[in-house]
């Protein structure tokens, strides 16, 4: 095809801007799960677009974040400071018209790759005065050389489109690399524990739902039904009675709002059980991370 266009567009940022939303918005289907917590992304998480003119791979990664001392946050930094190398274009997200030091950090990675570089300031539907905008995106680009500035709104879809054409004019000229059906790399059975892992975001409070991983142990596909059995990890035998809940309430709960979301995204009937176990100190743990998938 003449003068098609196939690339990478890594999504960077620090945690809690709205990549995953973004990501999201951009391939039209729910991929990345989204919670109002930061640090909700924890993997690599790649989302295909397919247009008449270009096909464009998206990378979602872990927001880059300072001050965590676990082995899970130096993997998730490793990679968020990983997903830049060998792409074709890098979308550094920011929240509104603030800039931190976070943001400063990710600008140093991003610069550091011989690449375009879109500033994609977010969240402007929150914004009641927009004409801070034009006089934010011009101090923040006087020493930042960035390819181009767009003001966007991922939770709407506001200038969604915008970006993705700017982003298929600046890939390089290739042939597609995946099937025009295709929408991610990722599994049915990374998808579904997804969907677990979004639920113990959503309804445990405080700093419960980073103790926790899930693993799927079976996922057997039939005719009518997907019966899919997955454990939810903890560190410390008081966070397990606290994921239950009394006579299991909490634990009937995550997977109920579990199964539904799985069913909408597999669009089939699911019947899903949990099981809650404890590993210790499976955050500071090499080989529970690998065991878990955060390796890569």
């Amino acid at each position: 095809m003449t003068n098609y266009r196939f690339g990478h567009a890594a999504l960077i940022g620090r945690p809690n801007v709205g990549k995953s939303t973004l990501l999201n918005a951009l391939v039209g289907a729910k991929l990345s799960i989204v919670t109002p917590k930061p640090q909700t992304t924890r993997h690599r998480i790649l989302g295909i677009v397919t247009r008449p003119d270009a096909q464009i791979a998206f990378i979602d990664t872990p927001g880059l974040h300072q001050g965590g001392k676990r082995a899970l946050n130096r993997q998730l930094n490793r990679i968020a400071r990983q997903a830049p190398v060998g792409a074709d274009v890098l979308l550094h997200v920011i929240d509104g018209p603030r800039w931190h030091d976070e943001d400063d950090a990710v600008w140093q990675v991003a610069v550091a790759q011989d690449v375009p570089c879109l500033l994609v300031v977010n969240k402007i539907d929150k914004l009641a005065d927009k004409t801070v905008l034009l006089p934010f995106a011009a101090e923040t680009t006087r020493e930042r050389p960035y390819a181009s500035v767009h003001f966007v709104a991922a939770r709407t879809g506001d200038g969604v489109p915008a970006l993705l054409d700017e982003i298929a004019i600046v890939l390089p000229e290739g042939e597609a690399r995946f099937a025009q059906d295709e929408f991610t790399d990722r599994s049915e059975r990374f998808l579904v524990a997804e969907q677990v892992r979004e639920q113990l975001m959503l309804q445990l409070s405080a700093e419960l739902p980073y103790a926790t991983a899930v693993e799927v142990e079976h996922f057997e596909d039939a005719p009518d039904i997907t019966r899919i059995g997955a454990v939810i990890w903890v560190e410390r035998e008081g966070q397990k009675g606290i994921v239950i809940g009394a006579g299991g309430a909490r634990l009937k709960k995550i997977g109920s709002s579990a199964r539904r979301a799985m069913e909408q995204m597999l669009d089939r009937r699911v019947f899903l059980e949990l099981h809650v176990r404890v590993r210790d100190a499976w955050s500071d743990d090499a080989a529970a991370l690998k065991q878990f998938g955060y390796d890569g």
